[in-house]
């Protein structure tokens, strides 16, 4: 079995730093690249157990187990590596703070649905990172894009972008795909008239330039995002993956992905200088 070491930064403050201009990175590496995420204050409580885990070493050897492009990459499923069915009491309580948002590469809690669970309490260990949709893709309606493409492609004349779509179908490279659309949207408004732009003006700010999958927010806790690394993301999110015999759904890496953790103390004045991260006040 191929083993993917993943080294993840999570830059952080908790009460045990004992300085309030220390914080604390943990740090992560796989052949994919490395990540930099930085831990909220506002969202203490999840912060505090994100970092005990990392500290304690519970999270080495757990995998990235669901994978979903342009959606997220999921990873800390503990219960299962140490063989233990996660207990209800450890879970923590719902953190979810007006202005943190599912923008790429937040990094968020894992949770069951509301029907089992409705005060939305996070996971005691699971956790995701969104991939989410490009920000051209979130101001462009897809779905109408597509569709028309799909009429441009059955004109011979466009017979060589055909083979350009097809040479990414056999490679399953979905992004690519989506990507190669993308590129084509003028083409395709000027050859059937008409506008893909939609209304960007009802997504927060700070969504625009990154992207990200606004319909999550309100209804998971988001306690961080990478700093740095973003483009690991997207290499994770583009892994082969099977569809998995209990869900159904395909998202199941073919190679399985190790992570590890490394917990590093920094001063904040360096973090926001290496980072640009500004800390609240």
């Amino acid at each position: 079995m191929k083993k993917l070491i993943l080294s993840l930064i999570i830059i952080g403050t908790i009460s045990a730093c004992g300085d309030k201009n220390k914080d604390y990175l943990v740090k992560i590496k796989t052949e994919y690249g490395d990540m930099t995420v930085v831990l909220y204050d506002e969202t203490p409580l999840h912060k505090k157990n994100f970092l005990e885990l990392a500290k304690s070493g519970r999270y080495d050897s757990t995998i990235f187990h669901r994978v979903i492009q342009d959606f997220m990459i999921q990873a800390g499923n503990v219960a299962e590596k140490e063989g233990v069915p996660e207990k209800e009491e450890d879970r923590v309580p719902a953190e979810i703070v007006d202005g943190l948002y599912h923008v790429k590469g937040a990094l968020a809690a894992a949770r069951q649905p509301d029907n089992m669970n409705p005060k939305k309490m996070s996971s005691s260990t699971q956790f995701y990172i969104v991939d989410g949709m490009s920000w051209e893709a979130m101001a462009t309606d897809v779905r109408m894009l597509n569709q028309k493409m799909g009429e441009l492609l059955q004109d011979t004349a466009y017979s060589d972008l055909l083979k350009q779509f097809q040479e990414l179908a056999q490679q399953r490279d979905s992004k690519g795909m989506n990507d190669l659309a993308l590129a084509n949207k003028g083409l395709v408004e000027e050859k059937y008239g008409i506008d893909l732009s939609v209304d960007v003006s009802e997504y927060p700010e700070a969504y625009q330039g990154i992207g990200g999958y606004t319909p999550l927010d309100g209804e998971y806790t988001v306690f961080g995002k990478v700093v740095d690394g973003l483009d690991v993301i997207d290499k994770i999110a583009q892994v082969k993956t099977k569809r998995n015999p209990m869900s159904g759904e395909q998202a199941t890496p073919v190679e399985t992905i190790y992570l590890t953790m490394e917990v590093i103390e920094m001063k904040k004045k360096e973090v926001t200088e290496k980072y640009g991260y500004t800390y609240p006040e």
